[in-house]
C-alpha cells in the first residue's frame, strides 16, 4: 500500500468541508436556542448545556479520531465518524425530551471530531511551510463561508419548517461528507495499526505534550478561536433576548463577524505572497486584543445594541484570520510521524476552549457581563501564550520548510 498525494486545490476543498462541519453544526443550531427553551419547556442553562456538551464530545473524541486515522487511515476513519455524526443528527431531530437532545448533540460532536483532525492531518501529510500555511488560509476562507451562512440558513429553516429541520440539514451534510471522502479523497498516510495500541497512543500524546512549542502554539490558536466558540453560546441570548432581534435577524447579523473573518483571510492570502505567515501573527493578536478591549468598553459606556456588540466582535474575527494560518501549521510541524495524533491533541485543546468559555459564561449567568469578561480574557491568553511559544521556539527551533517524508508517493491528483 502506498500513500497518495492530492493537489493543493483538492486538499483545500476537502479539508475545508471537513473542518467546517463542526462549526457549521454549531452555527446552524444557535438561532434556535431561545426557541428550544420554549419548545422543551426547560431553562436557558439546559439549552446552553446542549452546546457545551457538543463541545465536550467534539473535544474528547478528537483524541481518539486523530490517533485512529494514523492507525487505520484517514479515509475509513472519517467515514466511520461521519456515520456517528449522522446517528447523532437523527437522535436530535426526533428528540422527545431535552435530555435526548443533549445525548444527540454529544454524539454529533463525537462524529464531527474526525473532520477537524483529518483535515489538518492531510495537510501535514503532504505540505509544510508557507505552502501549508497557504492551504490553511484557503481552508479558513472557505471555513468562513459555511459558518457565515449557517445561522441565516438555520434561522430560515426554523422560521419556515421548525427546529427539527435544522437537524435534517445536518443529516444531509453527513451524507455529503461520506460521498466526498469515498470518491474524492486520496489516502495520504501509510496506516500503522500498531499505533492503535494503548502504548503507542499514550507515547504519542506524551511526545506532543512534552514539547512546549506544541503546547503554547496550540494555546494561541485555542484562545483565539475560542472567542468565536464562546460567542456562539452567548450571542443568541444577548442579541435575541436582550437587544430584541428575531432569530432571522440574528442569523443575518452573524454574517458580519464571519464576513470580517473572510475579508481578513483574503488580506492574509495576498500578504503571504510577500511575507511569511509567522510575521502576520503579531498584528493579528494585537487586533484581537483591541477588539476585546473595545467590546468591554462599548458594553460599559454605550447603550446595548447590535452595533455596540457586533463591531468589536467583527474586529476580533478579522484578527483571528491573521493568526490561524501560521499557528495551525507551526504547532504540528515537529511531528510528521504522528500528524494525526498532533492534530487531534491540538483540536482537543482548541475545542476545550469553547467548552471552558461556555461554562464560564454559564457560571457568570448574566450573558452581557460574560461578554465583557470572557472575550478580552481570551485575547490576553492568546498573546501571553504566543510570547511563551516564541521563547520555546528560540530554545528549540525547527525547520519549517522541510519537505514531508513520503514513501512511494503517487502523482498529485
Amino acid at each position: 500500500m502506498t500513500a497518495g498525494r492530492m493537489s493543493e486545490t483538492r486538499t483545500s476543498l476537502i479539508g475545508a468541508f471537513l473542518v467546517a462541519l463542526g462549526p457549521i453544526s454549531m452555527a446552524l443550531y444557535t438561532p434556535a436556542m431561545p426557541e428550544l427553551v420554549r419548545a422543551f419547556g426547560t431553562t436557558e442553562s439546559m439549552i446552553k448545556l446542549t452546546l457545551s456538551l457538543y463541545f465536550g464530545g467534539f473535544a474528547c473524541a478528537q483524541l481518539v479520531s486523530g490517533t485512529l486515522s494514523d492507525a487505520f487511515g484517514r479515509r475509513p476513519v472519517t467515514i466511520a465518524f461521519m456515520i456517528i455524526y449522522l446517528i447523532g443528527s437523527l437522535l436530535s431531530a426526533f428528540a422527545p425530551t431535552v435530555e435526548m437532545l443533549i445525548s444527540g448533540r454529544i454524539i454529533q460532536g463525537i462524529g464531527a471530531s474526525a473532520g477537524m483532525t483529518v483535515a489538518r492531518a492531510i495537510v501535514r501529510d503532504q505540505f509544510t511551510g508557507n505552502q501549508s500555511a497557504g492551504i490553511m488560509n484557503l481552508m479558513g476562507m472557505m471555513l468562513a463561508i459555511g459558518p457565515a451562512l449557517a445561522p441565516t440558513i438555520g434561522s430560515v429553516a426554523l422560521d419556515t419548517l421548525g427546529w427539527q429541520s435544522i437537524f435534517f440539514i445536518m443529516v444531509a451534510l453527513s451524507i455529503v461528507a461520506c460521498l466526498i471522502v469515498a470518491f474524492a479523497m486520496v489516502e495520504t498516510t501509510l496506516p500503522d495499526r500498531a499505533r492503535a495500541r494503548p502504548g503507542p497512543i499514550l507515547a504519542g500524546y506524551a511526545e506532543v505534550l512534552a514539547d512546549p512549542r506544541f503546547v503554547f502554539g496550540s494555546l494561541v490558536i485555542s484562545a483565539a478561536v475560542g472567542i468565536l466558540y464562546t460567542l456562539a453560546s452567548v450571542l443568541p441570548f444577548v442579541l435575541i433576548d436582550r437587544v430584541g432581534l428575531t432569530p432571522l435577524q440574528y442569523g443575518m447579523g452573524m454574517l458580519i463577524p464571519s464576513g470580517s473573518y473572510f475579508v481578513g483571510s483574503i488580506v492574509v492570502r495576498h500578504l503571504l505572497k510577500r511575507l511569511s505567515a509567522k510575521r502576520l501573527t503579531v498584528p493579528g493578536l494585537l487586533i484581537i486584543l483591541l477588539g476585546g478591549g473595545v467590546l468591554a468598553t462599548a458594553i460599559q459606556v454605550l447603550p446595548l445594541s447590535f452595533i455596540s456588540v457586533m463591531v468589536p466582535v467583527a474586529l476580533c474575527a478579522f484578527g483571528i484570520a491573521f493568526v490561524t494560518p501560521y499557528m495551525m501549521t507551526a504547532a504540528v510541524t515537529p511531528f510528521p510521524h504522528i500528524a494525526g495524533t498532533a492534530a487531534a491533541m491540538m483540536g482537543f485543546i482548541q475545542m476545550s476552549s469553547g467548552l471552558i468559555g461556555g461554562m464560564i459564561c454559564a457560571a457568570i449567568g448574566e450573558p452581557v457581563f460574560a461578554l465583557q469578561i470572557v472575550i478580552p480574557a481570551f485575547g490576553f491568553v492568546a498573546v501571553l501564550s504566543y510570547v511563551i511559544y516564541l521563547a520555546a521556539l528560540r530554545a528549540n527551533p525547527f525547520a519549517e520548510l522541510v519537505t514531508p517524508v513520503r514513501v512511494e508517493a503517487e502523482p498529485a491528483q
